[in-house]
């Protein structure tokens, strides 16, 4: 099988497909009326962890929760049913959307695949930092999201 944006496909099959239960799977011309599947939540508990300060941290949090709730609950099935969804969302591309988070504060930055259900989480950071980027070609970088130490 092959992958999602450059991930392997055994890292987006999830532990209930393996287990034989029905579930998202990344195959060439299928399609799936599963909820959406986030890649990956780590990276935005690794953020609020790593990149938001202290005092903002349990509410940052909590918006993004919010936010991937509503998101893996979804079941769009292109940016037009996105944006009705979500109006204050950019449709950057036909795979490319930017979230506000926090009131605008922060923007996320993700990938959708429409036909197979999966987000994946590009970029997220203040409203400033988004400014200072090219939001069609930002790409993801674990190094930002990572600790001090370098570990996530």
């Amino acid at each position: 099988m092959e992958g999602v944006y450059g991930i392997p496909a055994e890292a987006c099959i999830t532990k209930s497909f393996k287990r034989g239960k029905k579930a998202l799977a990344p195959r060439t011309g299928a399609e799936y009326s599963e909820y959406v599947r986030i890649i990956a939540r780590g990276t935005l508990n690794a953020f609020v962890r790593n990149r938001v300060e202290p005092r903002q941290r349990r509410l940052v949090q909590s918006q993004l929760d919010a936010w991937y709730g509503l998101a893996s609950r979804a079941t769009w099935i292109n940016s037009a049913e996105l944006k009705q969804q979500h109006r204050t969302a950019s449709i950057v591309s036909s795979e490319r959307v930017v979230f506000n988070i926090k009131g605008n504060e922060f923007r996320l930055v993700v990938a959708v695949d429409y036909k197979h259900g999966f987000v994946l989480v590009i970029w997220l950071g203040t409203h400033r930092e988004y400014d200072a980027i090219d939001v069609k070609k930002v790409e993801y970088e674990k190094e930002r999201y990572a600790d001090s130490t370098g570990s996530n």
